[in-house]
Order: structure tokens, then sequence, then C-alpha cells
């Protein structure tokens, strides 16, 4: 699946793009899959947090993280609540921003992708031994109100020692400026990040709310260093688990809808305890050399 070239230029960039990883037939079966899903969730009749502060709507948020993250779970967009009344307003269909955070446990057609001879392609040729399935999400950038993902890079929030992550992005749609599409900067990558997002390890804050914390301070990024990257449907990005990437908010009327799939190693290799996401039951190996 991957030349050594595309190998070097994504441990080099922190980044690579993959062509039509997916067929379009491909892309419309899981599109069509998420909106079955969409079909059958019922909203919260209201969202309370809303109405919470910045501080006290982030705790709220760790909260719901720990206690969602064995369930298939929707997340919905803020600028789809009415801020007076806590309800959505709009359809449910177009307030969703994801859907997570194991589908390949609960939707045929996600986990078929999600174990496809493909991903063990890219997988077994970046050198993995035992990978296994950390988690995978449907993310949408609805039309006109998809949030913006600040700066980050995923070894914030998955590490395992010794340390091999990797993050395949795909594109279900065209993937552009305009609806949202990732914006990297180049070579980050080189210069790993010691921030880590965890579980609290003070049980005394733990109880009282404050579940996650940050290890450091936010890191400051220069913005012109920033390059888009814009993708047809089908494509794929590889995303070092080092490398700084973002994405803008969606102010077009059309939508930007991709499913992610992360993968760690864990041959030889200990998931630490610190993550913030902790399984109920171990997670599925996408296979085993």
């Amino acid at each position: 699946m991957l030349t050594q070239e595309q190998i070097d230029r994504y441990e080099q960039d922190g980044f690579f793009v993959l062509k039509q990883l997916l067929t379009l037939d491909e892309c419309e079966k899981l599109k069509i899959a998420a909106n079955q899903l969409i079909d059958n969730w019922e909203p919260e009749p209201v969202y309370s947090w809303i109405f919470l502060s910045d501080k006290d709507k982030a705790q709220a948020r760790s909260q719901r993280m720990i206690a969602i993250s064995d369930k298939l779970s929707f997340r919905v967009e803020e600028d789809a609540i009415d801020p007076h009344t806590g309800k959505l307003n709009r359809d449910k269909h177009l307030s969703v921003s994801r859907i997570g955070l194991a589908l390949h446990n609960f939707d045929p057609q996600f986990k078929e992708v999600t174990f496809s001879d493909k991903i063990k392609a890219i997988v077994h040729d970046l050198k993995f031994i035992k990978p296994a399935i950390r988690q995978t999400m449907y993310i949408f950038k609805q039309p006109f109100i998809g949030a913006k993902v600040a700066p980050h890079r995923d070894a914030t929030y998955v590490f395992n020692e010794p340390f091999k992550v990797v993050g395949i992005w795909i594109a279900l749609e065209n993937a552009t400026i305009d609806n949202g599409c990732l914006w990297f900067i180049p070579r980050s990558n080189l210069k790993p990040t010691q921030r880590r997002f965890i579980r609290n390890p003070s049980q005394q804050e733990f109880n009282e709310g404050k579940v996650l914390i940050y290890t450091e301070e936010e890191e400051q990024y220069d913005n012109s260093a920033f390059v888009p990257v814009e993708i047809k449907a089908g494509d794929a990005i590889l995303i070092h688990p080092h490398v700084v990437h973002k994405s803008e908010q969606n102010k077009s009327p059309i939508s930007r809808q991709i499913y992610g799939i992360h993968i760690m190693e864990m041959y030889n290799s200990i998931y630490c305890k610190e993550n913030w996401l902790q399984p109920a039951v171990p997670f599925s190996l996408l296979y085993d050399e």
C-alpha cells in the first residue's frame, strides 16, 4: 500500500495524503450508515451544559467523556443549541458534530472499513506488529456552524510506552479550505510534545468533578506556519501523532464529513493508565503477527 518514499514523507512532514483509499461507493455507504445511526438516536431534551460558564462547561464535557467512552455517543455542535432553551435549533441530522468513540463495535459498515485489507496494509507498512484500534469516530463539519478545532497534536490525547500511534483521516466528502479541511505545520512532529491530557491523579479533585487535566500549558503556534491540505472524497491523510494540525469553522453551505481511525502498537507496549480513555474491555486488535 505504501512505498518507502511515502513512508519517509509521512515521517518527515508528519502527514501524507493517500489518494483514493476508499471508492465513492464506499464513502456513500458510510454516510448512509451514519445517517441511520442518527435516525435511531434521540437527542437530549435539554443540553443544560450550554448554560454553564466556560470553566464549568469544560468540566461537564470531561465528565461526559469519561461516562460515554465505551458507548455509542453523539456530540452536537454548540451553535445547534438555543442558548435560551437548551434545545436543538435545527434538525438533529444537521446538529451532530461527532459520533464515537468506537464505531467499529456498533456498526458493520464501519467495522468492515476499519478491518479492511487496505487499512491493514497501511499499518503493516508502517511496521506495526500488534496494532489495536484505540478509537474510531465519524466527524462532521455541519454547513454554516461546523466548529473549528484548535491546533493540537494527537499525542496529547493518546499515548503508550514505547510510543507508537497513527491516525487515519478519511474524507467521505471533499474537504476544502471553505468547508473545514485540515491544516498542518509540516515537520512539527520532529519536535515531540510532552503535553498530556490525562485522568486527574488527585482522587479528591477527581471526585469533585475535575476528572481530566492537562499536564502542561497549551502550546503556542505561529499561525503563518500552517498549510491547508485539501483532499477529495475517498482520499485519506495519515497523521503522525506529534504533528500539529487544526481545522477552521465551516461557514459554507457545504458539509464536510470524515471517518477517523486511531491505531496504536500493543506489541511490547503498555497503554498508559494515565490515558483519559480507559476501556471496559480490551481494545480490538487489527491483526497480530
